[in-house]
């Protein structure tokens, strides 16, 4: 998950986690049914024009595999949301690495919402809206969304007690 070497001096993860092993369906469904063509493909191929067009094929096949299943894989395994006692951090990318870093003082709202199916599955989108000028972010298909969100929001309010102590005092 998140390197050590990201961490700042005193800052420590209080949760991590990627999607949901729902969006892993599809791209099972498609490597299996690849699969499945393969084996027929090479059965009635056979080795007819001296084995070339079954290799061709399955060539062919392998590589939508690869796209179709292998991809979409690791793209999950590679995408990470990681929530420190400061900051919330998204990590993407298979070979370029990408983020999102957002500290936790600078989150206005956290909100989830979940579908039938999601429910089910207990994930759903968590949105976070800072004092930014992008987009809230969007993090799809959280497992556990209620844990994830109450570890954010506790986390956000105790980053935003020491402003609301400050104005107090004034």
């Amino acid at each position: 998950m998140l390197s050590e070497k990201l961490l700042l001096d005193d800052e420590t993860v209080e949760a991590e986690t990627r999607t949901h092993l729902k969006v892993l369906l599809v791209p099972f469904l498609v490597g299996l049914a690849i699969m499945l063509v393969g084996g027929y493909f090479a059965g009635a191929v056979g080795d007819s024009g001296g084995g070339t067009p079954r290799l061709v094929g399955l060539v062919v096949l392998a590589v939508l595999f690869v796209w179709g299943t292998l991809l979409p894989f690791l793209r999950w395994l590679t995408w990470t949301y990681t929530l420190t006692n400061r900051r919330l951090i998204e990590q993407k990318g298979i070979l370029t690495r990408s983020g999102r870093i957002i500290p936790l003082a600078r989150i206005n709202d956290v909100a989830y919402e979940k579908g039938v199916v999601d429910r089910m599955l207990r994930c759903g989108t968590l949105i976070i809206h800072d004092a930014s000028q992008q987009e809230g972010l969007h993090l799809h298909d959280i497992p556990r969304i209620e844990d994830f969100h109450r570890k954010i929001s506790r986390r956000v309010l105790d980053s935003h007690a020491p402003e609301a102590r400050r104005d107090e005092q004034s």
